[in-house]
């Protein structure tokens, strides 16, 4: 006896309700307010409104800069550990767990606790200076300091973040058959040339995977850039939340959020398109 065809329906309609009420019905709500002209019938006005924002330039600048940085240093970093990972024979749990202990910092925290670090009188200022090496209180994090400022923040999202792309590339290294290791081991492959020809091609898509959600995370970065910089150093994500908040303005708000998800979606694709691989290239 087979089962009616309405059960599979049935049963995922709880989650598809819940991420329709949590998801889809608050992402068309801001989508309509950023078209929303105030009772005017010019529906680009918060965009207008956005474009010429002081900081707007800046934001878009900052954004990318730290996407460009973070994320290519992060794959490097995880790669590099994932590849460690694979060649220990014992204790390779008790590593991984260590090395995704930041992944139970929330984004605030984390911030937090570099500004510990890096504040005026934070830890890094008092060990310089009992080395001799600073005279007194140094700023890293203002305005006058942008690049100290933002060599903070690049750190204090490597050290956040990185074992999101660790946990991703681990899984796919887990999905390679050992037998091609194996078979280029007999044939007298050299690790590097074993790893460029046959690894990598193999964990493309879990790659691609990495980057993609790394990437969209990366945009959408702003507790980190909040708790060590605050506006000194404007993003987009936080350029919305001045907008919500500080100006309560939610047209111009819902604008910014929305040119972040269309960033999203783009480097989504574009990720999509130049790591496609095909089907009988998968392992």
């Amino acid at each position: 006896m087979t089962a009616p065809r309405w059960i599979p329906y049935a049963l995922i309609a709880p989650a598809a309700l819940f991420l329709a009420a949590l998801f889809i019905v608050p992402l068309v709500q801001t989508i309509l307010l950023s078209f929303d002209g105030g009772g005017t019938p010019d529906h680009l006005a918060n965009y207008r409104k956005m474009a010429g924002d002081l900081n707007f330039t800046l934001a878009i600048r900052n954004t990318f800069l730290l996407v460009g940085v973070v994320v290519p240093i992060q794959l490097a970093l995880a790669m590099g550990m994932a590849v460690m990972l694979q060649k220990m024979s014992t204790g390779r749990d008790i590593v991984l767990w260590i090395w995704t202990i930041p992944l139970g910092v929330s984004d605030l925290a984390a911030g937090l606790v570099w500004l510990a670090l890096l504040q005026n009188s934070g830890y890094l200022n008092t060990v310089l200076f009992q080395l001799g090496l600073l005279d007194g209180p140094t700023p890293w994090l203002n305005a006058e300091t942008p690049v100290t400022l933002f060599v903070g923040i690049v750190l204090a999202e490597i050290w956040r973040a990185t074992a999101v792309v660790l946990i991703v590339l681990v899984a796919g290294f887990q999905l390679i058959p050992k037998e091609y290791s194996e078979a280029a081991e007999v044939f007298g492959a050299r690790s590097w040339t074993a790893f460029r020809l046959i690894t990598l091609p193999l964990l493309k898509p879990s790659i691609q995977s990495a980057l993609i959600l790394r990437t969209v995370l990366a945009f959408e970065v702003f507790a980190v850039v909040y708790a060590l910089g605050g506006r000194n150093m404007p993003v987009l994500v936080g350029e919305a939340y001045a907008w919500q908040y500080e100006n309560q303005n939610y047209g111009v708000a819902a604008a910014y959020a929305v040119l972040v998800m269309v960033i999203s979606l783009a480097a989504t694709v574009v990720y999509l398109y130049a790591l496609r691989t095909r089907p009988e290239t998968q392992p």
